[in-house]
């Protein structure tokens, strides 16, 4: 993975304990002065930064500007927040910031590799070019069949009035989505695919861990549970991907699209590659959709004249047929809004974590190589000078006419720039096909009593799942 020659000298750290003693020592080394904000050693604040991070970050952005340090634990943090912030980082500036040194990297590489997360200029560029052909509209024909099939059969066994777990549910409807059109595995049955999702889900329990036991080495800890469920799973992919090198059959999936796809000198993916970019795009197309359904739904309960119009529309364009991938993306303008909205609140990837690997300024202040730095779409969305009145959930805010009046920079679920998630299509119809499905078949309300709590790793989600009530279908 070839990088520049100015990130040579940002030295890559272990993302353990002797990781933190490296760190310690580069801070006390620093000669130049960061932006302002608080640096002293907390644990008050750190403990802040973990459960209370969007009033913490928004009061900094308040004090400080669109440029502050603070200090969680025993780690330095330039945040940089806002539109033009986020603009500088993903775009205008993004030479400067490596994502494979920052956090998500340290974090995301020892379970899902060095896939378009985690990796950085030419090699980025040019796995992103040779992926790009998976993603085009016609190869997701299929792919919104297995959303809609997947999402009907998860709905058989409701009833009214029973009480449903939202977001578990949709967990399961999106990792059955995920294994099918993603690596073409049916999880249900009693074999390969079924264990693939089982042991994806178990890795995935690392990141619901307290941050201090993630450093941790050895038998029993949490990194060793996820070493040996990503040996499990590894093992299953590259079965798959010696069985799709061996044989002839066409294949519909993104896992054989991949093997398939050359740059354009004809360069293709090696299996190592290929298993990366899988598992990049299993947790993207899973996490990330489950969470945005989760809050679709919880949005829309709370206001029943939108769930009530977001509900006409569909009858109107859709019928009781299930939808096509033009409809999807094209005919449903209204639940295309509802669904930004949601994303401006809930945005899933809620920070953008980068490593600087050059000095660069901004907005006044110097930030030297080597220091970490987040912007995050969840704090620049509830900018009220950008989004008047921002807590409230206003769909409007995305009519075409408003949306062209938002500057460079404002909204950023996905990212921008090059770094903008290549997944997003994909991502978008899992969420329009099952809401779709379920507003044809069930309504619903939340459970009495019901109080939203928003967990952040590794996306934000319902900390506490999200119970429903079946209010009607069959």
């Amino acid at each position: 993975m070839q990088a520049p020659v100015a990130e040579r000298s940002v030295v890559e750290r272990p993302a353990n304990l002797l990781g933190v003693m490296y760190e310690i020592r580069d801070d006390l080394r620093r000669r130049e002065r960061l932006p302002p904000g608080e640096m002293s050693f907390s644990p008050r604040r750190t403990h802040r930064f973990q459960r209370d991070t969007l009033r913490m970050l928004l009061s900094y952005y308040e004090r400080f500007g669109p440029i502050f340090t603070f200090r969680s634990l025993h780690r330095p943090i330039v945040a940089m927040i806002g539109p033009e912030a986020n603009h500088f980082v993903t775009v205008s500036g993004a030479e400067n910031f490596s994502w494979r040194l920052g956090m998500f990297g340290e974090q995301l590489t020892p379970l899902i590799g060095a896939g378009l997360i985690t990796t950085d200029w030419e090699y980025h560029d040019r796995a992103r070019r040779i992926m790009m052909p998976a993603f085009h509209r016609r190869r997701l024909e299929a792919a919104v069949e297995v959303m809609v099939d997947e999402a009907d059969r998860a709905l058989s066994g409701w009833r009214a009035g029973q009480t449903v777990d939202f977001y578990e549910w949709v967990r399961d409807v999106t990792m059955n989505i995920a294994m099918r059109a993603l690596v073409g595995l049916d999880p249900r049955a009693d074999g390969i695919g079924h264990q693939a999702a089982e042991v994806f889900e178990r890795a995935l329990a690392y990141y619901d861990t307290e941050s201090v036991l993630t450093l941790l080495r050895g038998p029993g800890t949490p990194w060793a549970r996820m070493q040996t469920n990503r040996r499990k799973l590894d093992a299953i992919i590259y079965e798959q991907i010696a069985l799709r090198r061996r044989d002839d059959i066409e294949r519909e999936d993104i896992l054989s699209m991949l093997l398939e796809s050359t740059d354009e000198d004809g360069g293709e993916f090696t299996d190592e590659e290929v298993r990366d970019q899988l598992m990049h795009l299993l947790f993207g197309g899973h996490d990330t959709t489950s969470s945005t359904l989760s809050f679709l739904i919880y949005e829309l309960s709370r206001h029943p004249d939108m769930l009530e119009r977001v509900a006409q529309e569909r009858e109107q364009v859709l019928g009781d047929a299930p939808p096509t991938t033009e409809q999807l993306i094209d005919e449903l303008p209204y639940l295309s809004m509802v669904i930004d909205e949601t994303l401006r609140l809930y945005p899933p990837v809620w920070f953008g974590p980068r490593m600087s690997v050059l000095p660069f300024t901004f907005a006044g202040h110097r930030v030297p190589a080597g220091v970490h730095v987040i912007h995050s779409s969840w704090v620049s969305h509830r900018l009220p000078e950008v989004f008047p009145n921002p807590e409230a959930f206003i769909p409007e805010r995305f009519a075409p006419e408003a949306r062209r009046e938002l500057p460079s920079g404002a909204y950023i679920p996905f990212g921008g720039g090059q770094r903008i998630c290549i997944g997003k299509r994909f991502g978008q119809l899992v969420v329009k096909a099952v809401a779709c499905t379920v507003l044809r078949r069930f309504g619903w309300e939340l459970s009495p009593g019901y109080e939203l709590r928003i967990g952040k790793l590794p996306t934000l989600s319902p900390e506490d799942g999200m119970p429903i009530r079946v209010t009607s279908g069959a």
